[in-house]
C-alpha cells in the first residue's frame, strides 16, 4: 500500500505518461543510479556502489526487454545496453569509476536523443 503523498505522486506520474516520457523517465533512474554508484567507489563505500550500479544494470536491463525488434536499430540499441551492462559490472567489480562513467555518458546521450524524438513524434512525449 501506498502511504507517502510522494509515493502517490510517483505512481500517478508513471500511469499517466507516455510511452516516450516512460523511456526518458528510465534513462533518468539508470542515469541517477549510476552517479551514485560512482560516488560510491570514490568514497570506498563498496555497499553504496554495489546497490546503486546493480539499479542502474536492472533499469538497462528494462530496456533491452522492451526494445522492439522489428525495426532495425533495435539490434544496435540492444548491443549496446549489453556492452553498457558490461561495464557496470566491470566498474562494480574492479572499483574503477571509468567504467561508469563511459556508461553515464551513453545514457546521457541516449537520453536527449528520445527527448528530441519524442518532440517530433506527436504523442510519444506529452499528452496529446
Amino acid at each position: 500500500m501506498i502511504s507517502s503523498p510522494y509515493e502517490k505522486y510517483k505512481q500517478s506520474s508513471v500511469q499517466t505518461s507516455t510511452p516516450g516520457q516512460l523511456v526518458i523517465m528510465l534513462y533518468d533512474g539508470a542515469i541517477r543510479f549510476a552517479k551514485t554508484g560512482l560516488e560510491g567507489i570514490e568514497a570506498r563505500d563498496y555497499s553504496k556502489a554495489n546497490l546503486n550500479l546493480g539499479k542502474a544494470q536492472t533499469i538497462i536491463s528494462e530496456l533491452m526487454s522492451t526494445l522492439n525488434h522489428s525495426y532495425p536499430v533495435a539490434k544496435n540499441l540492444f548491443s549496446l545496453y549489453e556492452y553498457m551492462n558490461y561495464l557496470l559490472i566491470q566498474a562494480n567489480i574492479k572499483k574503477e569509476v571509468k567504467h561508469g562513467e563511459e556508461v553515464l555518458g551513453y545514457l546521457q546521450e541516449l537520453r536527449e536523443t528520445w527527448v528530441v524524438a519524442s518532440k517530433q513524434v506527436p504523442g510519444t512525449l506529452s499528452n496529446e
